[in-house]
């Protein structure tokens, strides 16, 4: 089982990055975490890397269910979406899969939240 699911876009990196908000934002998500690797490692390690943002983006309703359900789920919240460019040139949309990451927590309850965000996110990603 994969850990994720992705799609490559011709798209610029910016435009990548503004559709995949626009798309997270069309399933109920909002972006709570940015982390622009690219700029983190040149200023921390004045190491290059190339274009490549991790976005945090929660869905409310599907949070607050989880939460409900697993009390230190927050542990593997929000769920990671990366725009990457990659070794072609060609930019790299993935999303982390929450039933995968669920798995490892034991709780049954969690099943039917993740295959729901599991939608969604696929759904978003299907869309860039």
């Amino acid at each position: 089982m994969s850990y994720y699911f992705k799609t490559e876009s011709s798209l610029p990196f910016e435009e990548a990055v503004n559709k995949t908000r626009e798309e997270l934002q069309k399933e109920g998500f909002g972006v709570l975490t940015e982390i622009d690797v690219k700029a983190t490692l040149k200023k921390k390690l004045d190491a290059d890397f190339r274009p490549y943002l991790i976005l945090g983006a929660c869905n409310p309703p599907y949070a607050h269910k989880a939460l409900l359900a697993e009390e230190h789920i927050g542990l593997m919240l929000p769920c990671n979406v990366v725009v990457q460019e990659n070794s072609s040139g060609k930019i790299t949309v993935s999303a982390v899969d929450p039933v995968a990451s669920m798995a490892a927590v034991e709780n049954e309850s969690l099943k039917p939240v993740a295959l729901e965000v599991q939608e969604k996110l696929k759904r978003v990603i299907d869309s860039i």
